[in-house]
């Protein structure tokens, strides 16, 4: 099993009471990258979260994000899609994937925050994710982008299969304020590390 936490705090790991498997939650600013059966599990408001995988290999990660570019060098690269995709797929090249063979399934970008009609943030993120995968050929195999309301994802890299939970409503603000909180403390705590870039 391989991959990172982009930021501080380690990925949650534990046995997925649903599906009766290991399981990986990953938060905004981090991805993994696995090939030993481990479920990779997150929730969505306006990030995105990219499921990429090589089925030849049975190898696959997630990333999740939380806008589709910015400043890298603002020290808190890990909150940009474009610094994001960067990293999941150098980790799956690296594991010996082919970039012939990867195939992504995109989730999340849900307009969850009240008041932000003109350029909302889910929108921008999933056109971003789709404009990114298009320039690098990555064909897009599922998509569950936009809309309104938050998701919960579980991505089972050695199959390729993905299960969508649409939210209910009520979860709106307590996604949008985890998301909140995320951004908050990437302002706050600048982070340093580099990334090979392709």
């Amino acid at each position: 099993m391989s991959g990172a936490a982009l930021q501080s705090g380690e990925i949650l790991r534990y046995r997925d009471p649903q599906f009766q498997v290991p399981a990986a939650k990953l938060l905004p600013t981090q991805y993994l990258v696995v090939d030993d059966g481990t479920a990779l599990v997150t929730v969505l408001g306006s990030c995105v979260a990219a499921c990429i995988r090589d089925p030849l290999l049975n190898l696959g990660g997630m990333n999740h994000f939380l806008l589709p570019d910015g400043n890298a060098g603002d020290g808190a690269p890990a909150r940009y899609g474009s610094y994001a995709m960067e990293v999941l797929i150098n980790e799956l090249l690296k594991r010996g994937a082919s970039r012939k063979r990867l195939e992504a399934k995109v989730f999340g970008g849900a307009n969850v925050l009240k008041g932000f009609t003109s350029n909302p943030v889910g929108t921008r993120n999933a056109e971003f994710v789709r404009g990114y995968l298009d320039a690098e050929r990555i064909p897009v195999a599922a998509e569950d982008l936009c809309g309104i309301q938050p998701r919960k994802v579980w991505f089972f890299p050695h199959t390729g299969k993905v299960i969508v939970h649409r939210l209910p409503h009520a979860h709106d603000a307590e996604v949008a304020a985890a998301e909140s909180v995320v951004r908050a403390r990437l302002s706050r705590s600048p982070v340093s590390g580099g990334v090979e870039l392709f």
